[in-house]
């Protein structure tokens, strides 16, 4: 009969084992992302049809790929091996750079993409971990909205960015709750819960002596749709 630690050991072998496929699925998927922007480049879908499994094609590599990025900054974080490099950084520069990794997903889909931050507006921030955070909240919105996506940003006794769509909005329940971790997997909208965890995960290591970082949903707004909003201290 294996011991306990014997277990807790096996425990940590299959964590690690299952850690390094998801980093080979995700560079795996990473080279596949950028081979289909450069057939989308060369080859622009001709007819409605096309059009349409482009952007298939688009967002779902790319939902997964945002995903097991996810998964594998958690368990690093679980590991207490993630570091966390607040900086003061450009947010404009930020959200540019996430709105230009997404363009041909919001391209094929014909949204209209609005942007109102600032140029000159600095916050002390990882980069890298709220850019994920942008980047999987951009993604998610491009398959619920309709037409449109505002991403704001301003400073209010801290930094709030704030995106925007004009889809259906979320559902009560997640306006309720954000974050469900009892909630499970729906296999009928494939959510997972993970994004926001992710979210709320990232805003929490961002924290001063009054306030820590959080994340909120909402339905309304000018757009009429959803809106989340990550702050940071």
């Amino acid at each position: 009969m294996n011991s306990p630690k014997d277990r807790q050991d096996s425990v940590a072998d299959f964590s690690f084992m299952l850690a390094s496929s998801v980093h080979d699925m995700k560079n795996s998927l990473g080279m596949l992302l950028n081979t289909l922007d450069e057939t989308m480049r060369e080859m622009p879908p001709k007819t409605p049809v096309q059009q349409s499994r482009y952007a298939t094609l688009q967002y779902e590599a790319s939902r997964i790929n945002g995903e097991l990025i996810q998964l594998l900054s958690l368990y690093r974080m679980n590991l207490q091996a993630m570091p966390v490099h607040v900086e003061e950084n450009y947010v404009r520069d930020v959200l540019d750079e996430q709105l230009a990794r997404n363009d041909m997903l919001f391209v094929s889909r014909h949204l209209n993409v609005e942007l109102a931050c600032d140029e000159n507006l600095l916050w002390y921030f990882d980069s890298e971990l709220v850019s994920g955070v942008v980047h999987n909240v951009l993604v998610n919105c491009a398959r619920y909205t309709r037409s449109k996506l505002c991403v704001k940003a301003w400073v209010d006794e801290g930094l709030y960015i704030e995106v925007a769509d004009d889809g259906q909005g979320y559902p009560q329940a997640m306006l309720s709750q954000p974050i469900d971790l009892n909630a499970g997997v729906s296999f009928e909208s494939g959510s997972t819960n993970l994004g926001l965890y992710f979210a709320q995960t990232v805003a929490r290591l961002h924290k001063t002596k009054a306030a820590t970082g959080r994340i909120s949903l909402a339905n309304g707004g000018a757009l009429g749709g959803g809106i989340f909003t990550l702050f940071l201290p």
